[in-house]
């Protein structure tokens, strides 16, 4: 399986698929190196990055009904009918479900989310770009249980050859031209709703 090509080096919202993994209470509650709001408001703009564009979208979760509690509120709202593939592995990458699921979507490349990066996020990115996919990690919206560790674990997976963004970068990228009105409204409003650090005065509209 080769890496998909990009749209000459930028994702489209043709050729991804943003993963959420395990952002869950407890795992929130375990984030060390970004304060846990930022993490949830980066978390959104993601998820709604995602929902805007059309983006395909794949939600797990780890042992939620024995210690983690289920996917945080806030994101499965935005994904009413989205199933979250249940699992007992702290690697997403064992799951059957969950590669079913990736395989399902028909994308190579894997925009990912995790908690806690150290475990949830490194090892399914470092099997995922073995098996031949490329992984984009959202590192804002993505969190270790200390700096020290979200940080060595961003370094292990872009020293294997992933790539490191942020979720503004992947709304922002989606969107890409300011005169492309499709979701024009809508990324306005996701950078307005979470007070993204890109503050736009608003465009005129093309004549």
């Amino acid at each position: 399986m080769s890496v998909s090509s990009t749209d000459k080096g930028l994702l489209t919202a043709d050729n991804c698929t943003v993963i959420f993994i395990d952002h869950q209470p407890q795992m929130f509650s375990g984030v060390g190196n970004i304060d846990r709001q930022d993490l949830l408001n980066n978390v959104l703009v993601l998820a709604k990055a995602a929902k805007i564009f059309g983006v395909p979208v794949i939600l797990t979760a780890v042992e939620s009904k024995g210690f983690c509690g289920t996917i945080t509120p806030q994101l499965l709202d935005l994904f009413p009918d989205q199933k979250t593939i249940e699992r007992s592995s702290m690697n997403a990458w064992d799951s059957e479900e969950f590669i079913a699921a990736v395989k399902k979507a028909g994308r190579k490349n894997l925009i990912i989310a995790a908690l806690w990066s150290e475990i949830c996020l490194a090892m399914p990115a470092l099997q995922a770009l073995t098996d031949g996919y490329a992984v984009y990690a959202v590192v804002d919206a993505s969190g270790g249980a200390s700096r020290v560790a979200h940080d060595a674990a961003i370094r292990r997976m872009e020293q294997a050859g992933g790539v490191s963004m942020t979720a503004l970068q992947v709304l922002l990228e989606l969107q890409r031209d300011w005169t492309r009105q499709e979701h024009y409204e809508e990324v306005m409003t996701v950078l307005s709703e979470h007070r993204c650090a890109y503050r736009l005065h608003r465009l005129a509209e093309p004549e």
